[in-house]
Formats: structure tokens, C-alpha cells, sequence
């Protein structure tokens, strides 16, 4: 492309501190480097995590920086040493790497990179420690190796999956991170036997995609559990069967499950990293065969407290991280669930704004509004 090789200049939504409304600025996106893509972003959403960092309430604060990780685009122009993808190729962003060369790369059990596990302190690329992004020379930090809310920007080749050209953009963008969190934590790591009963612990976007596994594998009963009746009935839609709101009841979660599925139910996915829930999660899974799988993220002093004899009752506990998805390797293939109608991406989308209203969509999150807000970067 014309622009190849050199500074692009575009429109970037740029967080100068933390919780202030994003300012739309003119920003000069730097060519790639070695092992870097530059990539011309059409369609991002906002995830609660880009809210959680912009609030800055519970980590080190950086900035100014530019956030947004859950994204679609095509690529612009390619670094030395970079094969994998060409410009023109269409590609999901995502904030995790896959670099092929390290353990956890070459285990198929393992999707956690040596090279590019997410870092949410780093603001700069790992190849030379710099920013790509600037105004009038000053870094802008980037954010977890993606920073989707701009018009353009560079990211290493390890985190950027190519997929399939006809896909839509617009739709196959929320597969960056929640979506495939919650979906693959249900059929890549609880894998829900045809006709079982599975319990998801909070009914945000990452529940609901949990749900969504859950139905894709055939589960029979899917209980939704969550403090907002609210998201009952919507819900529905992504496979859940039946609801216990905990405020509802003068007893523990564990015992309204125990009495409602004979004993527990043979799956859990736990979506709302309170450390209460956790426990619920794995307390009340069906001794002998059942499963619990921990996806929230637990504020940092949480403590996991339960018997030993619950694991020696023969249940099993689980973590995922991106629902146990290797990045470049996986993605392309949850795309490809989609195109065959398979797995359904229209009902997590509720609003869809332009690049010049991004500060609405936090606004919508803020306020537990809608499950996906899609932003159109050309207005």
C-alpha cells in the first residue's frame, strides 16, 4: 500500500487520565518493525477490561494512552521478518500472543505464551521498548499490545489471527476477547457432555457466551445465576433454561442447585471473578463427575477457601485463560463456527455508534446497559 513504510497520521481516541472522557485526537502511527503489523482498524467494541484499566481504581495508572482490544481490521503493511499475514489480509487484533517458538506454544494443552501473555503495565512494544503511537513527537502508551481505538495501529505478528475475508468484520470482531473467553471456557475446558446440566455464574457478555458453549455442546439444562433479574430474560436467547437470583433465597446458592438438580449439576462456569461465587461454583458441582471452571478474575488479596474433601469427593476444579484459544492457531476456526451458523454473534450485539460517540459506549457499560457496543471507526 502507498502508505507502506511510512507515518500515519489518524484519528485515535486517546485517554489523557484515568476516568476522564476519551478525547479524539490526531495521532502518528509509526511504520511496523521487525516482526510487527500495522493494521487498519474498521470495526472495535469495548470490553469491560479496557473500562476496568481506563478507571484505573485497582492497578498502576498509564498514560495517556490509547485503549480498545476487541477489534477487526485489515492489514496495511508488515514489519521485516513477518510472513504469516500480508497487507489486505483480514485479521482479529487480540490482546494475548502466540509466538510458536516457546512451551506453552508447542503444547497442545496451553495457550499462554512465554513471549506475549498479556502485560497491562506495558505500554510499549516488546521488540525495541517504544511506542508506535505519538502526538507532536510525545509517546502515547499502547495497551495490552492492541490499542484498537484508533484508526491504525501496530501490533506484534504473535497477536494478530488472519481469518477468513468473507466474514464480517462488524460481527466476527467481539471474538477478540469476551466472546471466545466464555465460549471456549464451556466447550474447550468444562466440555458439557450431550444432555448434562450447566451452571454459569454471572450473565454479563462472558456468561452469556458460556451459556452459548454450553447450548453449542448440547447441554440439556443451563441455569443462569446472577444478582439482576434483569438479564433473565435475555438470557434465553443464549441457551439458559432456568435462573436463581441468590437475593431470592434465605439459604446458600450451593443448596438451591443441590436441591434443584438432584445432588449438583455436572458442569459449572464460574463469569464473575467474586471470590464467593468461585467457591459456589466448585462447591456444587456433583461429586464423582462434576466440574467447575473459574473464568472471572479475583480481586488481588481473594483467598480460595474450601474442604479438601470436596476435591477428594472426586470434583475437579479448572482454570482458563481466553477460554483455552491459542490466539493465530484457534481463532480463525471460532470464525469459521459463525460463517457456518453454528455459533450465533448477532445477539451479543446490542449498540452500534460511531467512532465519534466512543465515550457513549462507556457510558452503556458503566450503566450495565447492552451486552456489545460495536464502534464504526469511519463514522
Amino acid at each position: 500500500m502507498a502508505t507502506a513504510g511510512q507515518v500515519i497520521k489518524c484519528k485515535a481516541a486517546v485517554a489523557w487520565e484515568a476516568g476522564k472522557p476519551l478525547s479524539m485526537e490526531e495521532v502518528d502511527v509509526a511504520p511496523p518493525q521487525a516482526m510487527e503489523v500495522r493494521i487498519k482498524i474498521l470495526f472495535t467494541s469495548l470490553c469491560h477490561t479496557d473500562v476496568y484499566f481506563w478507571e484505573a481504581k485497582d492497578q498502576t495508572p498509564v498514560f495517556p494512552r490509547i485503549f480498545g482490544h476487541e477489534a477487526g481490521g485489515i492489514v496495511e503493511s508488515v514489519g521485516e521478518g513477518v510472513t504469516d499475514v500480508a497487507p489486505g489480509d483480514h485479521v482479529l487484533p487480540v490482546f494475548t500472543g502466540e509466538c510458536k517458538e516457546c512451551a506453552h506454544c508447542k503444547s497442545a494443552e496451553s495457550n499462554m505464551c512465554d513471549l506475549l501473555r498479556i502485560n497491562t503495565d506495558r505500554g510499549v512494544m516488546i521488540g525495541d521498548g517504544k511506542s508506535r503511537l505519538s502526538i507532536n513527537g510525545k509517546p502515547i502508551y499502547h495497551f495490552v499490545g492492541t490499542s484498537t481505538f484508533s484508526e491504525y495501529t501496530v501490533m506484534h505478528v504473535g497477536c494478530v489471527a488472519k481469518i477468513n475475508p468473507e466474514a464480517p468484520l462488524d460481527k466476527v470482531c467481539v471474538l477478540s476477547c469476551g466472546i471466545s473467553t466464555g465460549l471456549g471456557a464451556s466447550i474447550n475446558v468444562a466440555k458439557p457432555p450431550k444432555g448434562s446440566t450447566v451452571a454459569i455464574f454471572g450473565l454479563g457478555a462472558v456468561g452469556l457466551a458460556a451459556a452459548e458453549g454450553a447450548r453449542i455442546a448440547g447441554a440439556s439444562r443451563i441455569i443462569g445465576i446472577d444478582l439482576n433479574a434483569n438479564r433473565f430474560e435475555e438470557a434465553r436467547k443464549f441457551g439458559c433454561t432456568e435462573f436463581v437470583n441468590p437475593k431470592d433465597h434465605n439459604k446458600p446458592v450451593q443448596e438451591v442447585l443441590a436441591e434443584m438438580t438432584n445432588g449438583g449439576v455436572d458442569r459449572s462456569v464460574e463469569c464473575t471473578g467474586n471470590i464467593n461465587a468461585m467457591i459456589q461454583a466448585f462447591e456444587r458441582v456433583h461429586d464423582g463427575w462434576g466440574v467447575a471452571v473459574l473464568v472471572g478474575v479475583p480481586h488481588k488479596d481473594a483467598e480460595f477457601k474450601t474442604h479438601p474433601m470436596n476435591f477428594l469427593n472426586e470434583r475437579t476444579l479448572k482454570g482458563t485463560f481466553f477460554g483455552n484459544f491459542k490466539p493465530r492457531t484457534d481463532l480463525p476456526n471460532v470464525v469459521e463456527l459463525y460463517m457456518k451458523k453454528e455459533l450465533e454473534l448477532e445477539k451479543f450485539i446490542t449498540h452500534t455508534i460511531s467512532f465519534a460517540e466512543i465515550n457513549k459506549a462507556f457510558d452503556l457499560m458503566v450503566k450495565g446497559e447492552g451486552i456489545r457496543c460495536i464502534i464504526r471507526m469511519d463514522n
